[in-house]
């Protein structure tokens, strides 16, 4: 018996990887060998999963969502019952699956006969009994029911919270290099401007220096002359 668990490697949302990685994680530890059939770059693995996943387990909107998780043909559950079967301790009841030695868990085989000894013994029960405890499975199938339609709209809300996310991520990148830009653009200016001011004095000093020099030498003809005079 192989496990099949359907992913999608490339999704997008964050609540979907996650469920993705718990499932994973949670089989790995356990030591069940499972195959993992990516939905996202292969056509087939999406149709056969699509068209496996029975109608009353699929989402509102018939399109069920990875993880989606198979014993060869049959289906096991989503992330929910996946979820559910883990905290009663009773995934490999869940996964079709003989416990391993030493496990804790009740074999799949005694907890039918549990069921059906129950089963004998509320045929032998009052019919008052029996009543009572068919409204309390239909209050709890209402349940389940309103849960399982809940479920299609919370991870549409998460995965449109992830959407919003990334973009509020990708617009402070953007903006931040931005700023990185501006801020390196002002720099360049500044160190042209620090350039100009330094070549500017250069310039004036030599400039300055010149004119030192020309006065010097016409103060030094004029002396001449005069002592020529004076002779």
């Amino acid at each position: 018996m192989v496990i099949k668990v359907f992913l999608a490697s490339s999704s997008g949302s964050t609540a979907i990887k996650k469920k993705q990685q718990d499932v994973v994680g949670f089989l790995e530890a356990l030591r069940v060998e499972y195959d993992p059939l990516d939905i996202a770059c292969n056509e087939e693995n999406r149709m056969w999963m699509r068209q496996n996943v029975p109608e009353e387990k699929k989402p509102a909107n018939g399109i069920p969502l990875p993880p989606q998780i198979f014993n060869e043909e049959s289906y096991c559950g989503d992330y929910e019952t996946f979820f559910d079967a883990k905290e009663d301790n009773s995934v490999f009841a869940f996964l079709g699956l003989p416990p391993p030695p030493g496990s804790k868990e009740v074999p799949l085989e005694e907890c039918n006969g549990d069921a059906h000894d129950e089963e004998e013994q509320a045929a032998e029960e009052e019919v008052e009994g029996e009543v009572a405890e068919e409204e309390i499975a239909d209050d709890e199938a209402m349940e389940e029911e309103t849960e399982g339609d809940e479920a299609p709209a919370d991870e549409e809300e998460e995965e449109q919270e992830d959407a919003v996310e990334e973009t509020d991520e990708i617009t402070e990148v953007t903006e931040a290099h931005a700023e990185e830009e501006e801020q390196e653009e002002a720099d360049d200016d500044r160190d042209e401007e620090d350039l100009q001011s330094e070549e500017e004095e250069e310039l004036l000093q030599l400039e300055e220096e010149e004119e030192a020099e020309v006065q010097e030498e016409e103060e030094g003809d004029l002396e001449e002359t005069q002592e020529e005079e004076a002779e």
